[in-house]
């Protein structure tokens, strides 16, 4: 074996020397290194170390000169090797202190990696401090992604496309960001790569708009409702006349009607833009606005005006979307034109395309109960309820069947409640309402009186869920709990469960859960240089020793089997944001905040583990032809997730900001009572309260005490206790993770993938067969 080369940190300094000098040796006539060889994405922030600063760290240079950079390593007979998925490195046949060339380390190191790239993009209407984050992947040879299939997970209404049809290209295509349909991880309870990128997007807020200028005509229903129903054949597009009386003799008021007349399209948009852009409309960007259908479920003559504004403000926004999308309009305008809408204007076009896709019809007159819609999706909203409820484990499942074949014959599903009324109509806006609406159609269609008690269910406070007749609890996907307790349920539709019941709550309640926000963020600098951080070469050169490269292969079946989940604990906060009724009266059912743990048995001894921070868990993305060797400088330290217990405050990251938002600690609780100190065992069986002999082994220490960007690979292999172990870990420090499926990404792809997502924890698992848990 050569002499051991030094091993200088790579994120310190992404690009190596460009020469292939031995170390100690300088050849004659070596030039300086070229200062601009560097790119300005170096992670110059995320250096921790002073001997960061020091020159590039040189490789050893291949002993023969012929081998020319780029090509592959031809065999005796002159064949180029055909690379087959490596078992053993070096692969057989090379040696340990051989050199490759680009071309051969891109065979043996790249062929079918994942490559991610960061992407930066202005906000319209913002300045330069506001900006979107995304992350795209390419490289592996399947069609498999990191993302769910929107039409399994019944989430085909929470995204939409700003322009086109059918999902996304790019997560910057859709409408709610970060974008739903590229955002929901292919396991249950993870996100995506883009969507955890994006979450450290810098969004405007909202901008008063000036005043419009141009004014909408008095109407009545039977005007709204006559032009609603010619536009369900479409826009007069070809005859400008007639497109022009249509609009301004019965809608708008044309400004320059004796000077100018807006006949030209283009000025036709611009001025539906600035009166719907007026304050006497519905917001639909605000969340509490977005069930659109609590507009117009009320038809009492009560209600008259604002059914009237509702559909008014439908009307001008669907006239303004088949403008947009007219026929006359090539592809690269209306692409161009919808970047150059303000977000307001957007959410009205979302109403109007899912009135257009969705809604005829039928009946209409001088007053709302003489409206009569038909609602194409009923038919599969109905047959999707119930396949939810049976994934779910319903409790009440016959009956709440029953019940509804009843309703959907009588024609009647839609009176049921708003949210039921949104469901089966389609009338659904893109985001996190759909979720709620679709989980508050299933309790509101069931029959069964407990369900009065789960009515406060609301997308305004999202991190939540609910225990029914003491059967299961169902956790709303972006919360702590249904994330750590995803792995031993199903994720349909924005839930999670059926999930453990639990004896903190009633019989059926509702409960909120307080947490922090995550510690870890991703700064523009970050997501510049994700490809980079990601690459599996390492820093680019001449050549490439063998010996910097390992490959890793996990034994999957070492597993462990001491873990198992003893219960989930829901602790009521002493100090909470409680209702008038519950201030009065303690022992009111309602929705009230509650801090969430979980109690496993570890070896026969219980620890448990407290959900404090809100962390995100991003699924990796498959790699194809691996295992993968991995280079050097990408630092891991490997773990049985039985150990990750002993394991305080990994990384040492700095505190939280102070935070705010629904489902957040607030300003009652400090960050010493939410963490509660460090997890200790509480005793369990056989252990008579001394946890000390039952100790795990101490984790192997990092190489250096400093290495704040060292990976800690949790391998949670077996059953599905040990991956809710590893996130309930997580979750009570405060760290988001990559969680990867090794029968998908092996374990090299997982790591580079948490070095471009700057996250610090991998989390490998083992999916097994139905009935192995």
């Amino acid at each position: 074996m050569p002499e051991q080369f030094k091993k200088k940190r790579f994120w310190g300094n992404l690009f190596r020397s460009r020469s292939n000098a031995q170390p100690n040796e300088r050849r004659p006539g070596d030039q300086e290194e070229d200062e601009n060889w560097a790119s300005e994405g170096d992670l110059l922030s995320r250096r921790r170390r002073p001997d960061d600063l020091l020159g590039s760290r040189r490789r050893p240079r291949r002993p023969d000169p012929r081998d020319s950079k780029g090509k592959g390593r031809e065999q005796p007979n002159g064949h180029v090797y055909d690379p087959l998925p490596l078992t053993e490195w070096p692969p057989s046949g090379m040696a340990a202190d051989e050199e490759l060339t680009q071309g051969r380390a891109m065979e043996l190191t790249a062929r079918g990696v994942p490559q991610h790239r960061g992407h930066k993009r202005p906000i319209t209407h913002a300045s330069d401090h506001y900006y979107g984050l995304y992350a795209t992947t390419a490289g592996n040879h399947g069609d498999e992604g990191d993302f769910v299939n929107q039409h399994n997970a019944m989430t085909q209404l929470m995204s939409l496309r700003l322009q086109g049809s059918g999902p996304p290209n790019y997560p910057w295509e859709t409408l709610e960001q970060p974008s739903i349909a590229l955002g929901v991880g292919a396991r249950p309870g993870t996100i995506t790569l883009n969507s955890w990128v994006s979450r450290s997007s810098a969004m405007p807020p909202t901008i008063a708009l000036r005043d419009p200028g141009v004014a909408p005509r008095e109407v009545d229903l039977i005007l709204v409702f006559e032009r609603l129903k010619d536009l369900e054949a479409g826009l007069e597009d070809d005859d400008k006349d007639f497109m022009y009386q249509q609009l301004y003799k019965r809608f708008l008021h044309d400004p320059e009607k004796t000077t100018n007349p807006h006949k030209g399209m283009e000025q036709q948009i611009k001025d539906l833009v600035m009166c719907l852009s007026g304050d006497g409309w519905i917001d639909l960007t605000i969340p509490k606005n977005q069930v659109v259908t609590k507009f117009i479920y009320d038809t009492s003559p009560a209600n008259q005006g604002q059914y009237l504004k509702f559909f008014h403000q439908l009307l001008l926004s669907l006239e303004l979307d088949l403008r947009i999308n007219s026929r006359l309009h090539n592809d690269w305008a209306k692409e161009r034109l919808m970047g150059q809408i303000p977000p307001k204007i957007q959410w009205n076009l979302a109403l109007a395309r899912r009135w257009r896709e969705n809604v005829r019809i039928e009946e209409y007159g001088a007053t709302p109960d003489e409206i009569r819609l038909r609602f194409k999706l009923r038919k599969r909203q109905t047959k999707m309820l119930k396949r939810f409820a049976q994934m779910m484990k319903w409790s009440n499942l016959a009956e709440t069947v029953d019940i509804l074949k009843e309703r959907d014959a009588e024609g009647s599903l839609h009176t049921v409640s708003s949210h039921a009324m949104a469901f089966f109509s389609g009338l659904v806006l893109p985001g996190p309402t759909f979720p709620f609406l679709m989980m508050n159609s299933l309790i509101d269609i069931d029959p069964d009186k407990a369900t009065d008690h789960l009515a406060l269910l609301t997308h305004l406070n999202p991190n939540c869920g609910f225990q029914y007749r003491n059967s299961y609890t169902y956790w709303t996907s972006t919360s702590i709990v249904g994330k750590v307790l995803a792995p031993t349920c199903l994720e349909v539709a924005g839930w999670i469960g059926p999930a453990r019941p639990t004896t903190d709550l009633g019989r059926s309640q509702i409960a909120r859960i307080r947490s922090r926000k995550p510690r870890q963020r991703m700064t523009p600098e970050d997501v510049a240089t994700m490809s980079e951080r990601c690459d599996p070469l390492g820093p680019p050169a001449e050549v490439y020793p063998v010996k910097e490269y390992k490959l890793l292969t996990p034994d999957s079946d070492d597993v462990v089997d001491t873990v198992r989940i003893e219960m989930l604990n829901l602790k009521p906060l002493a100090i909470e944001v409680q209702t008038p009724t519950q201030t009065q009266f303690p022992d009111a059912a309602g929705p009230r905040w509650f801090d969430a743990s979980i109690q496993f048995a570890i070896d026969g001894v219980s620890w448990p583990l407290r959900l404090n921070y809100d962390v995100c868990f991003v699924h990796a993305w498959p790699c194809s032809d691996g295992p993968h060797p991995l280079f050097f400088d990408y630092v891991y330290t490997a773990v049985r997730v039985d150990e990750v217990v002993e394991i305080k405050d990994w990384a040492r990251p700095t505190p939280p900001p102070p935070l705010n938002g629904n489902g957040n600690m607030n300003g009652s609780g400090s960050f010493q009572n939410l963490r509660g100190g460090l997890s200790t065992p509480v005793g369990g069986s056989g252990s008579n309260g001394q946890h000390q002999q039952h100790q795990f082994p101490p984790p192997p220490p990092p190489d250096d005490d400093d290495d704040a960007e060292r990976v800690l690979v949790v391998e949670a292999f077996g059953v599905r206790d040990n991956e809710v172990l590893a996130r309930a870990w997580c979750a009570h420090w405060g760290l988001n993770a990559v969680v990867a499926d090794i029968g998908k990404t092996c374990m090299a792809c997982a790591i580079r993938e948490a070095f471009a997502a700057t996250l610090t924890v991998v989390i490998l698992v083992e999916d097994l067969s139905d009935g192995l848990d």
